[in-house]
């Protein structure tokens, strides 16, 4: 029998709806991986610095963290980020390096089959 979901953010619990519904509609295995995960204990969530980011992301991709953005490190690159939510300081040091924060709900709007997007963390 599945897990039941104990989240009790609206707004998460639709993002999480959303995504499962996104993957089988435009076949995206991405958006149930992210579902998947956000279902799991916040504690447990990703944790993502900006070198970190860098390090594994190509100028094409965007990056999608299942998590928070924290500002330890540089962006050496221009590419959008989205996660669930930045710190106030990593998102000053993305605007600055010419990058883009998204929400995850954005990034589902704008890339629907999950192309050229990479998952950190």
């Amino acid at each position: 029998m599945p897990q039941k979901m104990k989240k009790t953010n609206p707004a998460l619990i639709q993002l999480i709806h959303e995504l499962k519904k996104q993957s089988t509609e435009h076949d995206a295995p991405i958006w149930k991986d992210i579902a998947k995960r956000l279902e799991k204990p916040s504690r447990n969530w990703a944790e993502v610095n900006l070198d970190r980011i860098s390090k594994h992301v190509l100028d094409s991709e965007t990056a999608l963290i299942p998590g928070k953005v924290l500002s330890t490190g540089n962006l050496t690159k221009k590419i959008p980020i989205a996660a669930w939510a930045f710190t106030e300081r990593a998102q000053e040091k993305i605007k600055k390096a010419g990058g883009k924060t998204l929400s995850i709900e954005e990034l589902l709007k704008k890339y629907p089959d999950g192309k050229n997007i990479r998952i950190v963390g």
